[in-house]
């Protein structure tokens, strides 16, 4: 009987070798990002000591977050892999900053259950909605001018996860204390005290830019058409609203 030459591997022995599962090859196979060098005469997939290069850029490449159909055109001979890097690289940091940002969240919340029994749930809404109005940003696009958008981008890089948990625990405890003096005049010392907070707190954003308040006013004056899920979980009671541009009416 005619033996296999000995530089092939049958599936079973490559998958061992490689650290992967023979699943696996069979899948890369399916796809054609690894295609076995030739079968034997029973049928059995065969790779060669060259697959195993083949199936270490499989593996970098996945484990970078990459789409298997996009490794498969990476490794194509005319692919642009260095760009496509890149792009991915972009796309990590921006991972790496929703990270961020839920940590800053979970540092918040616990921060606000130190000595207590029952967990701040006001506070732990607002940490969620905060979160997700910076990881859903491209519909809040169309309210800002193209130069407001360049500079919000500009700015994003200022937001450490140490000023997210600051912002969210003062908006939190804002929101809770202007709701609180709505009986107030909005003339009165209190509520020109709480329309400074406000101000200062939108600061954090805007960096005092006016195209940037422009389209964030823009964006808040239009909430009923936000998406659904967003207009639900990022809601401001009208009457907070109403208060604080009455304040900041009486300011001028």
């Amino acid at each position: 009987m005619t033996q296999e030459p000995k530089e092939l591997f049958k599936a079973q022995e490559f998958a061992r070798l490689a650290g992967v599962t023979v699943r696996a090859l069979h899948h890369y196979d399916k796809l054609g990002l690894l295609k076995p060098k030739q079968r034997s005469r029973s049928g059995y997939r065969l790779y060669s000591p060259r697959d195993f290069g083949r199936l270490e850029q499989i593996v970098v490449l996945k484990y970078l977050g990459m789409p298997l159909k996009q490794i498969r055109r990476l490794l194509e001979p005319d692919a642009n892999l260095s760009q496509a890097l890149q792009r991915q690289q972009a796309v990590l940091l921006e991972k790496r900053r929703q990270l961020d940002r839920a940590v800053a969240a979970i540092q918040g919340a616990q921060y606000s259950f130190a000595g207590r029994g029952e967990p701040d749930w006001n506070l732990l809404k607002y940490i969620v909605q905060e979160m997700e109005m910076q990881n859903n940003t491209d519909w809040t696009k169309k309210y800002y001018s193209a130069e407001a958008q360049a500079k919000v981008e500009t700015r994003k890089p200022l937001w450490s996860p140490e000023l997210q948990e600051r912002v969210s625990r003062e908006w939190a405890t804002l929101f809770a204390d202007v709701e609180s003096a709505l009986g107030e005049d909005p003339a009165s010392p209190k509520a020109q005290e709480l329309a400074a907070r406000w101000k200062k707190l939108l600061g954090e954003f805007t960096g005092g830019d006016p195209q940037i308040q422009q389209g964030l006013n823009a964006m808040y004056a239009d909430q009923s058409n936000w998406p659904p899920a967003t207009q639900k979980a990022h809601a401001i009671k009208p009457e907070i609203i109403d208060f604080i541009t009455k304040a900041m009416r009486a300011a001028r």
